[in-house]
């Protein structure tokens, strides 16, 4: 009988390892504006990303530097908006290449950083 029960309480065990269970989606760089790797002729009057899922805006944080390390002064993310997307308003850029590099708090609370370049054409 105890023995019965042994087996039992192992085979559900067992059982509840196959069960597939949601996972943790780390927050992914879908698409930005501007684009990663593009050129564009005017700078865009906002940076903008959009990730696969929402992020915790409050705790995120976008950087903008030139090709020389120097770096362009930006607002802190909107508050507002939809919840997978930051932006900021950028300030008039003059020709040359930029950096973007971000960081967010994902969903799952784990941290994820990237970054891409563009350029503004002379």
């Amino acid at each position: 009988m105890a023995l019965t029960r042994l087996v039992r309480a192992l085979l559900a065990a067992a059982l509840g390892l196959g069960v597939p269970t949601p996972a943790p989606a780390h927050s992914l760089l879908l698409e930005s504006t501007p684009a990663a790797d593009s050129t564009v002729a005017v700078a865009p009057p906002t940076l903008s990303l959009r990730f696969n899922n929402r992020v915790e805006k409050l705790l995120s944080r976008l950087r903008l530097s030139t090709a020389h390390g120097e770096l362009v002064r930006l607002a802190t993310p909107a508050s507002d908006g939809t919840a997978d997307r930051l932006s900021v308003p950028l300030p008039a850029l003059a020709p040359g290449a930029y950096r973007v590099e971000w960081q967010v708090l994902s969903a799952d609370g784990h941290v994820v950083r990237g970054r891409f370049t563009f350029q503004v054409a002379p």
